[in-house]
């Protein structure tokens, strides 16, 4: 099924300026000053991001942010920026850069490497390596199985060093990484029962495996929905599903994050992980929990258009995007660009990366101080959307579904439905979408119609 392609969007967020005032100090002085004084400014601010470290049970967590955007738009640039910016404040933060682009260690003048490394006040950065990070698992299921002997030395054979990285393995290993930094499921917490790091930036190696990332817990749900089906209803399902549930957990717990799965039948572990993998998925259309930008060149329409595309992907994974990022450039003043943009990004709010000079290392305090920075920083201590764009809206008085799909074309959607009509299959961006329908709209597609970047689907 298809439908009319969606217009374009954009607002821009240009505060007044405020004047910094100057004083004839040592550098480490001046340094430690223009921090005191960015707290003292974004007082406010500091408080709804520290928000953030509380979930609804009072138990601190970490908040993920990441970027998306074209390839050269900027989002290292953007990545690293709202690292100096929550570290500045006082947050403890973790970079973590997914590709071997050397750009990040030179804007950060810090070495970076596999295991997280502190390059300034509450600030870290780690570079993930999946070779290395490959070893690890197969250590711990080494060690579990030398316990329950279920491979009779087979597994002891393997020699992790000699294993290569196969396509797709990046992602997987990147959303290993993460949970163990963020704790999606809320395994990711120190000895002392506090998570590691308050803010965790990720800038993957691209947007598609990015939006992949996102999409990995509500998509696993689908797959682990078909394998409890053939572990329950199937003589082998039945036979080896057990063995293989008891390695895995005993593997986990020698990680030091047991399950609490020992004993258990085999259907309550099924509903446990069930359960865990929906409260992953839920954390991306949290505010409080996870920041999405878009990176755009103002200047650049392709850049734009690929960042509403993108919009519209990070949607079809279940994620909600808070904002958009510009980088100005030395030729346009940022006023200009706001213009070029205005129609295109709205109703996201939107701000300006001021311009970087790569000719020298960078100087972070100055950058971050400077009344250029004022609006990028504002929108990225934001944790709520004032109104936030549902994109999803039932209307039970019509019989209809709205689906807000910004970037797509007329062509890209299309609609399946299956169970008798209690769910809805949106397939666009090489991205698939179920959306359970409310019992007053259940029923089959009477016809759909695309208007103002929105499909609204009439049910009969």
């Amino acid at each position: 099924m298809a439908f009319f392609p969606s217009p374009l969007l954009a607002r821009s967020l240009i505060s007044p300026p405020s004047v910094a005032d100057f004083h004839c100090l040592s550098p480490v002085k001046t340094a430690q000053r223009r921090r005191r004084r960015i707290a003292k400014k974004n007082g406010a601010l500091i408080l709804t991001v520290v928000a953030a470290k509380n979930d609804l049970g009072g138990v601190k967590s970490t908040k993920l942010v990441t970027f998306l955007g074209k390839g050269g738009s900027g989002k290292t640039t953007a990545a690293i920026f709202a690292a100096q910016h929550y570290a500045m404040l006082g947050l403890k933060t973790c970079l973590v850069i997914q590709s071997q682009d050397p750009t990040a260690e030179y804007l950060l003048n810090c070495k970076i490497g596999p295991s997280p490394i502190k390059c300034n006040d509450n600030l870290s950065a780690v570079r993930p390596e999946t070779t290395k990070m490959i070893l690890e698992p197969l250590k711990r299921l080494k060690q579990a199985d030398a316990r329950l002997n279920m491979t009779q030395g087979v597994l002891e054979g393997v020699v992790g060093e000699e294993l290569g990285v196969l396509p797709g393995m990046d992602s997987i290993f990147s959303s290993l990484e993460l949970e163990r930094l963020v704790g999606f499921f809320n395994v990711s917490k120190t000895s002392s029962g506090e998570a590691q790091f308050d803010i965790v930036v990720y800038d993957g190696i691209s947007t598609e495996e990015t939006i992949r990332v996102i999409g990995a817990a509500s998509k696993t749900r689908l797959y682990l929905k078909y394998l409890r089906s053939l572990a329950e209803k199937t003589d082998l399902g039945r036979l080896a599903s057990p063995s293989l549930l008891r390695l895995v957990d005993d593997a986990v717990s020698l990680g030091g994050r047991g399950t609490n799965l020992n004993g258990r039948m085999s259907s309550e572990i099924w509903d446990y992980l069930e359960q865990t993998l929906e409260k992953g998925s839920s954390v991306f259309a949290e505010p409080r929990k996870f920041g999405c930008y878009l990176v755009v060149k103002p200047d650049n329409p392709i850049s734009v258009n690929s960042a509403l595309r993108y919009w519209g992907c990070a949607i079809q994974a279940g994620a909600q995007v808070s904002g958009a990022f510009g980088i100005t450039t030395t030729n346009s003043p940022p006023t200009l660009l706001a213009e070029t943009v205005k129609t295109n990004i709205s109703p996201l709010p939107y701000a300006f990366i001021p311009h970087l000079r790569l000719d020298n290392h960078m100087h972070w305090n100055e950058i971050m101080v400077s009344n250029d920075s004022k609006d990028a920083r504002d929108l990225l201590s934001e944790t709520t959307n004032n109104s936030p764009l549902s994109s999803v809206k039932f209307d039970p008085s019509n019989k209809s579904v709205k689906l807000f799909m910004p970037g797509f074309d007329k062509s890209e959607i299309k609609l399946y439905q299956f169970r008798g009509g209690s769910e809805l299959v949106v397939e666009a961006g090489d991205q698939r979408r179920v959306i359970r329908l409310p019992p007053q709209i259940q029923g089959k597609v009477g016809g759909a119609k695309f208007a103002d970047r929105s499909l609204v689907i009439t049910m009969k």
